[in-house]
């Protein structure tokens, strides 16, 4: 008898965890949440944020077109780059067409899981023509939203090195990710060698790489990168000169 109810609760277990996992994975693509905005009405909310973007979400080809998400968008990091629709029918002012925005930055405090704090040019994007700063005055409404595929027109992968890089210990911040936008896995390859080292999340869109054996890291540097919600892999092959520099950006040939 207590075997058969010991049965009863695992199974009623492994089919709870099942279903809170699907879920999870609906939410992280798609539904019904809230969204706020900040910074300037006409702005990109902050400058670079958690993701250390920093004034590239300004320009071309964010164009402000940026949002601040709760931690199950964020994802430690993992979800910057990640880009989404969003629309809103809630308000008279709403015009229920999407707007694609990117992750760039982190909502914290009280806001929720799957909340959208987007900039201000893109939560006044969603309006009628005209009425972006009578939505901008709402503050809070419900929006729907969806995963979409990044794409940056003209755009290959662009590495840009940390300024407390050196020969020891190489840091990069990874932007414009065409598809998925997200990364799992960052791999460093040094020449002369097969072997590509795995790279470790620092924070937002950076990844590092420190020498563990004494020697400097030499280069040129291939990178190869995962992508989070696919499982898609690309290299960059030799992307960072033997003479890279902290502070410099260095652009691909490729993207996915």
């Amino acid at each position: 008898m207590a075997s058969s109810i010991h049965h009863i609760y695992s199974t009623l277990f492994v089919f709870v965890t099942f279903f809170s996992f699907m879920i999870n994975c609906s939410m992280a693509q798609g539904g019904t949440t809230v969204a706020t905005w900040y910074g300037d009405p006409n702005g990109a909310g902050t400058d670079g944020g958690n993701c250390g973007y920093g004034p590239a979400v300004e320009y071309a080809p964010f164009y402000k077109y940026v949002s601040a998400g709760g931690f199950s968008l964020f994802k430690n990091g993992e979800g910057c780059g990640a880009c989404y629709k969003v629309r809103c029918t809630s308000n008279p002012a709403c015009s229920g067409n999407p707007v694609t925005v990117t992750i760039t930055d982190f909502c914290p405090g009280n806001c929720g899981a799957y909340q959208f704090d987007l900039s201000g040019t893109a939560f006044g994007a969603m309006a009628v023509p005209g009425k972006a700063d009578q939505l901008r005055s709402a503050g809070k409404i419900q929006i729907q939203y969806e995963r979409t595929f990044c794409y940056y027109k003209g755009y290959t992968i662009v590495f840009k090195v940390d300024s407390g890089s050196n020969p020891f210990y190489f840091a990069t911040e990874i932007e414009y990710e065409d598809g998925d936008g997200d990364l799992s896995k960052v791999e460093l390859q040094q020449a002369g060698s097969n072997y590509f080292a795995p790279m470790q999340l620092v924070f937002g869109a950076t990844w590092k790489l420190q020498s563990n054996t004494g020697s400097p890291l030499k280069g040129p540097f291939s990178i190869r990168l995962t992508t989070l919600s696919s499982g898609k892999s690309l290299t960059a092959y030799n992307v960072i000169p033997a003479d890279w520099r902290p502070g410099q950006t260095f652009r691909s040939n490729v993207n996915f």
